[in-house]
């Protein structure tokens, strides 16, 4: 199967914040908040930097080769694992909640992007290993995002009493119940076998979702060598101890965030303010934020409490306890590994932008921030029938009432605008004024009134005649609003809501090829794909 690629700039979307797009093209004040541009050239001079901060790369090594301990190997990841301790070896990161099911279809736009990325990087510096990472964030705790999922426009959801991190959460009669409902999707489409097996093996009564998900993707993308580490391991938290200290004594997060915050919204939207304390208290059930109060360090919502000399007794006992948040989450994935490239979302883009001088008080290397890859998918009956409506892909971006009324305007035999009688009925009102304020001067605003009055009597009897053209072509609006709708479900991204299901059932693993052949590897546009059938 061939999917053929439209490339358009992010800025023509419309579709990211001002940040985000004045860092992806370089331009105002946006890379005064990161410490590399987003280029080859960043890269090398992150590489250099990242030398001079240490990483314990035999417990790296360790802990994986423990986390993979049950899962069935492959060379290319084997030897990547066992290339981390090598002074010279980095990595290309990628963060996301362990999604049930994988999720939205971006989790894999952006593992792909850091097999991309990681390739490419080796060929332009050879004298370097770089290694595909994706990074579990298995400490959320949003079981409303993370467990449920869409399936041809429906939205299925995992139902379960468990709670706290999601990641530690089991496989249990509710999710494979689930997954049973989804077979039947799965076994009408073409390539929906092979597929549905690997979430079969992958979801076992009894297993955590962390287990599950690192054998799914391994089951995908291990061919490729990706990495996948589940950071929620009481070793590797063990080398984020000073850090957690240091917040849970100083509140310095807060502290380094405040002078950033204050210049960023100059000029830019704030995505996240952060808090006084950015730990959570992990612990069975439980994920809760830890409040200090008059010298008592709370964990909200419950009756645990801690003096300063317990909860740091506490942090240095079980690190396991201790969960780092939005605003540390980035500083523990730094220190645990040697990381270069750092690829996330738009809105991921835009926190890490505001934590620059928070990875500076702790001493953590900051990463070069990459934009991740996105991608718009069409099949090739509703490209040909947007291509008949006479759009091109970029059009796809427009709102709904903008396109019907550019469609109607270009296929219709009337004229149907009256700015030219709103003009010649301007001048009229304009000699009638004259007239009667040469009678009598207080009858001039009432003139004004009456045009203003009746230039919008004429507005609305144009939107009448639109209206009215636009039921004469039922057939084309709805056509436009159903190819919207589709390619824009909710009103959102296809890529926030569409599952990998619909496209790995209808092409196999020739859609995953698609992403690879044309992913940007740290490019500027987004990707419009249409396959040909």
């Amino acid at each position: 199967m061939k999917f053929n690629a439209t490339q358009i700039p992010y800025y023509a979307t419309g579709l990211f914040s001002q940040l985000v797009r004045d860092y992806v093209e370089g331009k105002g004040t946006a890379m005064n908040f990161v410490e590399y541009a987003p280029n080859f050239e960043g890269v090398q001079q992150a590489t250099q930097a990242r030398k001079d901060f240490g990483v314990n790369r035999p417990l790296l090594v360790e802990v994986l080769k423990a986390q993979y301990a049950n899962i069935p190997s492959t060379n290319a990841v084997n030897d990547n694992v066992n290339a981390l301790l090598a002074e010279n070896t980095f990595v290309i990161t990628t963060a996301h909640q362990p999604n049930i099911f994988t999720g939205p279809l971006y989790f894999f736009y952006k593992i792909i992007h850091a097999i991309q990325i990681a390739a490419e990087l080796k060929k332009q510096f050879p004298e370097n290993n770089y290694v595909p990472v994706y990074y579990m964030g298995s400490e959320d705790a949003d079981i409303d995002e993370v467990g449920s999922f869409y399936l041809g426009g429906d939205k299925l959801k995992w139902t379960t009493k468990q709670m706290g991190a999601i990641g530690r959460m089991k496989v249990d009669d509710a999710l494979i119940s689930l997954l049973k409902d989804i077979e039947g999707y799965w076994s009408v489409k073409k390539e929906g076998n092979a597929a549905l097996k690997a979430l079969s093996d992958a979801y076992k009564k009894g297993i955590t979702i962390n287990e599950a998900t690192l054998q799914l993707v391994h089951a995908y993308f291990g061919q490729y060598g990706l990495v996948v580490i589940q950071p929620d391991d009481a070793k590797l938290k063990s080398c984020f101890v000073p850090v957690m200290e240091k917040e849970l004594v100083e509140q310095f997060s807060q502290k380094a965030l405040k002078p950033t915050l204050a210049t960023l919204r100059e000029q830019y939207h704030v995505q996240t303010e952060g808090r006084a304390i950015n730990l959570f208290y992990l612990k069975d059930n439980l994920r809760a934020r830890i409040e200090l109060n008059e010298g008592t360090y709370s964990i909200v919502d419950t009756n645990i409490s801690f003096t300063q000399a317990e909860i740091i007794s506490e942090l240095h006992s079980h690190p396991e306890r201790f969960s780092p948040n939005v605003i540390l989450r980035g500083l523990y994935q730094e220190t645990i590994l040697p990381g270069i490239v750092f690829i996330g979302g738009g809105g991921e883009l835009a926190y890490w932008m505001e934590l620059k001088n928070v990875f500076g008080a702790a001493h953590v290397h900051y990463p070069v921030l990459q934009l991740r890859n996105s991608f718009l998918f069409i099949k090739a009956k509703m490209a040909k029938q947007w291509s008949d409506l006479g759009f091109t892909f970029n059009d796809l971006f427009q709102p709904i009432l903008s396109l019907e009324r550019a469609y109607v305007k270009l296929n219709t035999q009337h004229n149907l605008s009256l700015s030219k009688s709103m003009k010649e009925l301007e001048i009229i009102y304009a000699n009638i004024k004259e007239q009667v304020e040469n009678i009598d001067a207080t009858l001039g605003a009432h003139t004004t009134n009456l045009s203003i009055q009746s230039a919008k009597k004429l507005g609305e009897l144009e939107k009448k005649m639109l209206k009215a053209e636009k039921r004469k072509q039922a057939i084309a609006m709805e056509r436009i609003q159903h190819i919207k709708q589709t390619l824009f479900p909710e009103n959102s991204l296809q890529e926030r809501t569409d599952n990998f299901a619909e496209w790995v059932g209808d092409y196999g693993w020739a859609w995953v090829d698609a992403i690879i052949q044309h992913s940007n590897i740290m490019g500027k546009s987004f990707a419009i794909l249409s396959s040909e059938e």
